[in-house]
């Protein structure tokens, strides 16, 4: 999928959001991608599923890796295309990890898949956590990758979409975003 269809596609699902938003980093932006839009309505997560199956089938993936939340939804999906399994690790007291019996063997070659990305903080959590299981991670599949090329993976990684979506720390608001209420919209609420 071409990058100018993929961002029809997040603007058509509701996914890409105009305001004042506190991301899970801490970051403020005036943009933000509301995954769930987008992942709620299975035409569209089949879409940019099917884009990151087709792109690392050639590598042979046998398992599909999502961390919870999103992630699992995606990697289901992805999983589904490709004809493997999935798993995901859920938070266990802050920290990632493998429940519900998921086993990994020497042989898996694991496709590590990812709804947005911002800092990449928590797949770098996921590759730690992934790095106790009998496997081989082969790639990194993104709906979106928003980190302006500052998210970096030890893998091969492919995003459908790349968006230069601007965040700035909150003593380095410009003036017009300023005045707009912010919104902490996600799972994580990091910040007061």
């Amino acid at each position: 999928m071409d990058q100018e269809k993929a961002i029809h596609l997040l603007k058509e699902s509701g996914a890409l959001l105009k305001g004042h938003f506190i991301l899970t980093s801490g970051l403020h932006s005036d943009q933000y991608v509301e995954k769930f839009r987008l992942l709620e309505q299975p035409y569209y997560c089949e879409l940019f599923a099917k884009d990151i199956a087709e792109y690392f089938r050639n590598q042979n993936p046998t398992i599909v890796v999502g961390p919870a939340m999103g992630g699992i939804l995606l990697a289901y999906e992805v999983a589904r295309h490709l004809g493997t399994k999935m798993a995901f690790p859920e938070r266990v007291d802050g920290k990632f990890t493998f429940r519900r019996g998921f086993q990994f063997q020497n042989t898996d070659r694991v496709l590590l898949v990812e709804d947005i990305v911002t800092t990449g903080g928590s797949l770098l959590e996921v590759i730690e956590t992934l790095k106790s299981q009998p496997s081989t991670i082969i790639g990194i599949g993104l709906i979106c990758d928003r980190s302006q090329g500052k998210a970096k993976f030890p893998f091969e990684t492919y995003a459908v979409c790349t968006l230069d979506i601007n965040a700035w720390k909150e003593d380095e608001l410009p003036e017009f975003l300023k005045s707009i209420p912010p919104i902490k919209p996600g799972s994580r609420n990091l910040t007061n």
